[in-house]
C-alpha cells in the first residue's frame, strides 16, 4: 500500500526512526487543506506506542482539515547540516503516514496533554498540571495512529 524507499541503503532501522520521533522537538504535520491544496504546519508533539499526539485550538485550518480527511503525513528532521564543499547535506529525518483522530474523552485528552506538557515542560510539573486543569475542556487533542514509518539519512552520515 505504501511505497518502499527508493534509496534503500539510506533507510534507518525502525528503532532509530522511532528514537527520532521520541526525541524530536518539532514535527511538520501535512494535511489535505482547503480546496485540495496541501497544508503543512509545524507542531509540538509527543510520541507513544506507535502514536503521535498534539494539541491545538478547537477551530482552525489544521483541525478543519483533519475533520474533513483523517489521512495525514508527519515529518521530523533530526539532523540538517549543509556540507557546502561536498555539495550535500548531512541529514536524518522520519516521515510517518497515518490517520488522525480527535481525542474526545476527558481522560484521553488529559493523557495527551500530559505527554506533550511533560515532554516540553517536565521540569515544571505543577505548571503542566495547572494548565491542563485550566485548558483541557477548551483544547482540541489529536492522535495520529502511524500506519507507515520510514527514516532516512544522507550519504554523508552513512560514511561516519
Amino acid at each position: 500500500m505504501f511505497r518502499e524507499m527508493r534509496r534503500f541503503a539510506q533507510k534507518l532501522p525502525d528503532e532509530e526512526a522511532v528514537g527520532i520521533l521520541k526525541n524530536g522537538k518539532t514535527g511538520i504535520l501535512g494535511v489535505n487543506g482547503d480546496d485540495g491544496y496541501p497544508y503543512a504546519v509545524p507542531v509540538n508533539y509527543a510520541y507513544e506506542d506507535g502514536k503521535i499526539c498534539f494539541h491545538c485550538a478547537m477551530t482552525g485550518h489544521k483541525v478543519d482539515a483533519i475533520r474533513r480527511s483523517d489521512k495525514v503525513c508527519f515529518t521530523v528532521v533530526a539532523a540538517d547540516e549543509v556540507l557546502a564543499k561536498e555539495r550535500t547535506t548531512a541529514y536524518k529525518s522520519v516521515i510517518c503516514i497515518g490517520r488522525a483522530r480527535e481525542i474526545t474523552d476527558h481522560d484521553g485528552k488529559v493523557h495527551a496533554l500530559r505527554l506533550v506538557g511533560y515532554k516540553y515542560s517536565g521540569n515544571y510539573p505543577d505548571l503542566v498540571e495547572e494548565e491542563i486543569a485550566e485548558a483541557c475542556d477548551r483544547t482540541c487533542c489529536i492522535e495520529i495512529r502511524i500506519e507507515h514509518l520510514s527514516g532516512k539519512q544522507g550519504k554523508a552520515l552513512m560514511k561516519e
